[in-house]
């Protein structure tokens, strides 16, 4: 699918986000009382408000039904406070960035110069389609941190995700969803390195650990033209009592008990050969339930 030249462009003045290219003003940020505008940035769009209420039925919910699921992923160094962290390792983008890396129907797939694709709420399509992916809501907070400057967070970073949806399927690539655009989406870190997105937690197809991957841009959206320009390319480890607490108690998740049942971290191709640090990291911290959804967050180290 071809994209044109101007789309990227059309949402970098929507958004005003040009005030944010200087990306490692550190000293800046971490002066008291960096509340700058940038913050719309990392979180705008129509979904950010039913992000906003899940997270908080998701609290509400977590103290009955999902002590297991917070338990599973509580060796995570992900917080809202950068106070350690580590470089995550480089990964592979996989056979489904629509990035302009690689291919998909016989044209170069590019969603990265589409308008459209900076957006908080990825589970809608928005080329050519709106269908919304089907799924149980997962809100994921990431927040940038320069492992070389003390874990200071990163702002005016642009932060590209993408993954498969409940049936391990991926958009615009795998059979049945060619033509969706759905589970792909790009934001702003703000003043405290983080972005935000609303999705559907990831299936688990065979051969792969569940995941999401994810590209790093850090000299933001100007820089987001491809997965060529990105400063880190890797991905994020879903935790193991929320991946069988989901794919055992919601039905659309079926089809992943078996792939999951199969697979383990030290046997993935992608996470099998990390450090423990590199694997704490790399797994978001989550809380709420099957009944009322997940909401989680993650570090990103990044050498910068």
């Amino acid at each position: 699918m071809q994209g044109h030249d101007h789309g990227l462009h059309r949402d970098l003045k929507a958004m005003s986000c040009e005030m944010l290219a200087r990306r490692r003003a550190l000293a800046f940020l971490a002066s008291a009382g960096t509340a700058v505008t940038a913050a719309a940035c990392g979180g705008g769009s129509s979904g950010a408000s039913s992000a906003a209420s899940a997270t908080s039925s998701s609290s509400t919910s977590s103290s009955t039904g999902s002590s297991s699921s917070s338990s599973s992923s509580s060796s995570s160094s992900a917080s809202s406070s950068t106070g350690s962290c580590v470089a995550d390792p480089t990964e592979t983008n996989g056979p489904y960035p629509a990035d302009g890396t690689n291919s998909s129907s016989g044209s170069t797939s590019n969603v990265l110069i589409q308008s459209g694709i900076v957006r908080s709420d990825i589970r809608s399509s928005f080329i050519g389609s709106t269908t919304v992916a089907d799924g149980l809501q997962f809100d994921l907070e990431l927040q940038l941190a320069g492992v070389n400057t003390g874990c200071a967070p990163i702002e005016g970073a642009a932060i590209y995700i993408w993954h498969c949806d409940a049936g391990g399927r991926y958009s615009l690539y795998s059979s049945g969803v060619t033509t969706e655009s759905y589970l792909r989406g790009v934001q702003v870190t703000d003043s405290d390195g983080k972005v935000t997105f609303t999705t559907i937690y990831p299936a688990c197809y065979s051969g792969r650990w569940p995941h999401i991957h994810f590209e790093v841009f850090l000299d933001g959206l100007t820089a987001a033209s491809t997965g060529r320009t990105a400063d880190l390319i890797s991905q994020l480890a879903m935790p193991a009592a929320t991946n069988t607490a989901v794919f055992s108690g919601d039905t659309r998740y079926t089809a992943s008990i078996a792939n999951y049942n199969a697979i383990s971290l030290s046997s993935d191709n992608v996470f099998g050969d990390n450090t423990s640090a590199q694997i704490s990291q790399m797994t978001p911290t989550l809380s709420g339930s099957v009944a009322a959804g997940y909401a989680g967050s993650a570090l990103i180290g990044i050498a910068a």
